[in-house]
């Protein structure tokens, strides 16, 4: 299989070599944008609206409300580890979830 692209003038390049530097060329223009504006923002503008945090209750209340005997989710962490975790443990996951 070959690979060949062209060079931003339409010469065709076949050698690894050449297309890798051609590649590199390519994203460092890309992303090096010379006089771009300072990006930075004070406030961060989403489309959805911001959830403010659970509060100590609304955790315990849904550590509580955790079904056991299910299969655990994306995390791998069984619901009966959490309900057994003592206080320091439910800190832990609740600093967890603030944070993100």
């Amino acid at each position: 299989m070959s690979l060949n692209i062209r060079r931003h003038y339409c010469v065709l390049v076949a050698d690894s070599h050449s297309i890798m530097t051609r590649w590199r060329n390519y994203f460092f223009q890309l992303l090096n944008v010379h006089g771009a504006k300072d990006v930075r923002q004070e406030e961060i503008h989403t489309a959805e609206p911001l959830v403010p945090e659970p509060s100590a209750f609304e955790f315990e209340l849904a550590i509580e409300k955790l079904k056991s005997h299910k299969s655990p989710g994306i995390d791998q962490i069984p619901a009966e580890l959490i309900k057994a975790g003592d206080r320091t443990i439910r800190c832990v996951i609740n600093k967890l979830i603030i944070s993100i």
